[in-house]
């Protein structure tokens, strides 16, 4: 559960939360120069799965935004960053202690961090490469 404005938020509260203002139950945030992305877009589409698209690079993420995905996720915000990025090497984030709020603000200042692509249906987050037919 996550506090936010003092108050308990359960996973189903959450997940409507991250959904308000999204035409469909599903949504992708990819970035469009990304091959895996754009392998799982390519699936999506020839599927015909009815999702909501938004390149995170483009429509960068707020924090409360990404601070609500990684809740939904279930995983700690360690474990969404792509260890292969350059900056991840750069900020030295195999060897330094970070708190999960300072791994958050660096995931909004270098999204190139975050792994992609990041699926929400139906309550479910899916992250990194995925068999997109369990999203039908």
């Amino acid at each position: 559960m996550l506090k936010l404005n003092e108050r308990i938020l359960s996973y189903q509260e959450l997940s409507k939360s991250i959904m308000t203002n999204i035409k469909s139950d599903s949504i992708i945030y990819y970035k469009s120069s990304c091959i895996t992305c754009k392998k799982t877009l390519s699936e999506i589409d020839r599927m015909k799965i009815d999702i909501q698209k938004r390149d995170f690079f483009k429509e960068p993420f707020s924090e409360g935004e990404l601070k609500k995905i990684v809740k939904l996720s279930g995983l700690n915000p360690i474990e969404l960053l792509r260890k292969r990025d350059k900056m991840y090497k750069e900020l030295k984030l195999d060897s330094t202690k970070q708190s999960e709020s300072q791994i958050i603000k660096l995931m909004i200042k270098y999204p190139g961090l975050i792994k992609r692509p990041i699926i929400i249906k139906q309550n479910k987050t899916h992250v990194g490469k995925i068999d997109v037919k369990n999203l039908k």
